[in-house]
């Protein structure tokens, strides 16, 4: 299962180590990281990426799952490497592509206050003791989410929304006097207008989609060539699961776009 990963540490060394033990029980088969890195919570609030390099799939934070929880968790005071959520609305959306709720959003945040530090990572893993029992040794506290898919139904509902009310224009500029038909007119090309830009958005977004899940396959396949037994069932299983959910997500994208 695919799962948003935070484990808060009270200093900078410890978060380094709890970095090399995610990485070794990657290298064991125990999870997958698709992305993680290390970051630290300033005195502002902002949030300060301190490591991101690393051979995994996803290699840019930006638009990303782990991106959008890096922002989020930076507040209204935005993320000190640039992508800033400012806005009700950019918080909302970094919501759906992290794929995590507000509860999991407000733990994360009552913990890692200034001062502390944070690992946080996009995973695969089928059982929690693994990662739980070496981040316990460094003194981490776990937090995980499964990823939810907001995202798509969010979009769906904009865009439904917006069709329903130029529907709704429409049927008013039918039976409205010539001189009311130029104003609603104008409201109808408004909407249309927002309306190919969500449109424009959404293919934008499945494209990204695409090329991460592209790009965790091929990682995981990779792996899979070297694995044996129950390790190398675990990594076909992740490659499954990974596939069928974007194809969901590809379904739902043609039903928006139709």
């Amino acid at each position: 299962m695919e799962k948003m990963l935070v484990v808060v540490f009270e200093d900078e060394p410890k978060a380094y180590e709890g970095s090399r033990a995610l990485n070794e029980l990657d290298s064991e088969g125990s999870i997958t990281i698709h992305a993680e890195t290390v970051v630290t919570k300033n005195k502002d609030g902002t949030v300060t990426v301190k490591q991101a390099e690393g051979d995994f799939p996803i290699r840019t934070i930006s638009g990303t799952a782990i991106g959008s929880l890096i922002g989020l968790l930076g507040g209204p005071a935005g993320l000190a490497v640039g992508a800033l959520t400012g806005t009700m609305a950019g918080n909302l959306a970094d919501l759906f592509v992290a794929g995590v709720d507000s509860d999991f959003l407000s733990d994360v945040s009552n913990r890692l206050t200034p001062g502390k530090y944070a690992i946080v990572a996009d995973i695969s893993e089928e059982w929690v003791t693994p990662v739980d029992t070496r981040m316990e040794g460094l003194n981490g506290v776990v937090f995980r989410t499964p990823r939810k898919s907001f995202e798509d139904a969010q979009r769906a509902s904009d865009l439904a929304e917006l069709r329903a009310e130029i529907d709704q224009l429409k049927a008013e500029h039918a039976r409205a006097k010539a001189e009311r038909k130029a104003k609603l007119q104008a409201k109808i090309d408004d909407l249309n207008t927002r309306l190919q830009a969500k449109l424009q958005q959404a293919k934008q977004r499945s494209e990204q989609i695409k090329n991460e899940t592209e790009a965790k396959v091929q990682a995981l396949q990779k792996k899979a060539a070297k694995a044996q037994g129950d390790a190398k069932a675990a990594i076909d299983a992740r490659v499954t699961e990974i596939r069928k959910k974007y194809e969901q997500s590809v379904e739902r994208v043609k039903s928006m776009v139709a």
